[in-house]
């Protein structure tokens, strides 16, 4: 091999270390790494869920799906639905989509904050009628369970 041969072997050896440090050093974070994506941890579990005068409304369970989805199985006597709830990074907000057995569907979005999870349609466009607002608030409580409360 020539020293000519040499030198361009090593020359293109290095271009190509830098560009592996260069494509390393850009490399996206993780997808779930930041710590906003964990703000809704509080509500996964199986869960009876009641009415406020201590009915039994139905059964919820709620699962890490990919990472970064909570899941959620609801099951009633005369509904089954399910949602699938996801932080997104890019727009700063929590985002859940849910279908059930009546064919309906919901999509709501919003924030966690002042310790709870507050999810709307009120800002999302598209509404048919924009003074109807779905709001669903999910509070953790001291003694594991979450308060959950529904604005039609």
């Amino acid at each position: 091999m020539s020293r000519l041969s040499r030198a361009l072997g090593r020359i293109a050896a290095a271009i190509g270390i830098a560009f592996a440090f260069a494509a390393s050093a850009q490399a996206p974070a993780a997808p779930c790494s930041g710590p906003e994506s964990k703000q809704f941890d509080f509500w996964i579990g199986d869960w009876d869920v009641f009415m406020p005068d201590g009915k039994l409304a139905g059964t919820n369970r709620i699962a890490r799906l990919y990472g970064c989805v909570l899941h959620e199985s609801w099951r009633a006597t005369k509904v089954q639905g399910q949602s699938f709830n996801v932080f997104d990074a890019d727009r700063g907000v929590w985002h859940q989509t849910w279908v059930d057995s009546t064919g309906s569907l919901l999509v709501i979005e919003g924030v966690f904050s002042n310790g709870s999870m507050t999810l709307s349609d009120a800002a999302l466009p598209g509404k048919k009628d924009p003074k109807q607002v779905n709001e669903i608030t999910w509070t953790p409580m001291a003694d594991g369970s979450v308060r959950g409360c529904l604005t039609v």
